[in-house]
């Protein structure tokens, strides 16, 4: 039976540590709300310019140029890039481990292609390095991320495609829907899908629809990268945040389970003396 002394130390250690994730989950709370405002904000973007991308596509249809894009045109896949987007931190409960698990289970389903990584955040980074992946590029310290952070990933993943070094480009990272929530979504980024869903407007077009939509398809690449670490950081914040609430709480059942043991100790240790004090007596 542990003494006194060693379940107060244990109590305060337990203490100090509800302390720490009481803190952490009040930090992941502000900065989720500034990330989730980004991610709202932007999510209209990327709609609209989806549309857009429609409309200029069915406009351009009929041009001679309609299909010399090479970010359109459509190969066997047999070397793919993966973009795998996860966090530089733990302490997030399993938000890092399902995109791990997801990566791994994308290249078990595509093992006759050729699946090489980009990989964004410390935790993937670290994890397939040490099993020796194909890994064509990693960064990290992406805790605010901007356009400028995402440009790079997709001129990259766009040069490849261009010169034929991969057929197809994923993208891999959490969406967010909520704060207890997050979806794990894996998105083909090239070759750029044109959605069918045009709408019929009528427009006038100062330059050739195929010679816009030849500049609009990098800026959609671009922006579909950008939204994928927007919601990857605004997910990570949320899943942090769930996390250190469920480990305040734990951290408070276990001090009164504590408490109630250190106090069953005690009285058993007055009691004993009691005992020991009344025997004394009662020999004399």
């Amino acid at each position: 039976m542990p003494s006194l002394i060693d379940i107060r130390r244990r109590i305060r250690s337990v203490k100090n540590t509800q302390q720490i994730t009481k803190a952490m989950k009040m930090v992941s709370a502000a900065k989720l709300r500034r990330a989730q405002d980004r991610v709202i904000a932007a999510r209209p973007y990327v709609a609209t310019l989806r549309q857009v991308l429609a409309n200029v596509a069915s406009a351009a249809a009929g041009g001679e140029d309609s299909g010399t894009n090479p970010l359109l045109v459509r190969r066997d896949e047999r070397r793919i890039l993966l973009v795998l987007v996860t966090a530089d931190k733990g302490l997030a409960g399993a938000f890092n481990s399902n995109l791990i698990r997801g990566a791994q289970r994308f290249i078990a389903e595509h093992r006759d292609a050729e699946v090489t990584l980009v990989l964004i955040g410390r935790k993937g980074r670290d994890f397939f390095r040490k099993r020796g992946a194909r890994i064509a590029g990693d960064s990290m310290n992406f805790a605010r991320p901007s356009y400028d952070d995402a440009r790079p990933f997709a001129h990259k993943a766009m040069d490849m495609y261009r010169d034929a070094e991969t057929d197809a480009v994923y993208l891999l990272y959490n969406e967010f829907k909520s704060v207890l929530a997050q979806k794990i979504v894996l998105q083909r980024v090239l070759p750029v899908e044109v959605p069918e869903e045009a709408q019929p407007a009528s427009y006038i077009f100062e330059e050739p629809p195929e010679q816009i939509l030849h500049a609009l398809v990098p800026r959609y690449v671009e922006m579909e990268f950008f939204r994928a670490l927007l919601e990857t950081a605004a997910a990570e914040h949320a899943a942090r945040m769930t996390a250190m609430d469920a480990a305040t709480s734990n951290a408070a059942d276990m001090i009164d389970r504590l408490v109630l043991y250190m106090n069953r100790v005690r009285q058993a240790s007055i009691t004993k003396e009691i005992i020991e004090v009344v025997s004394g007596a009662a020999a004399e």
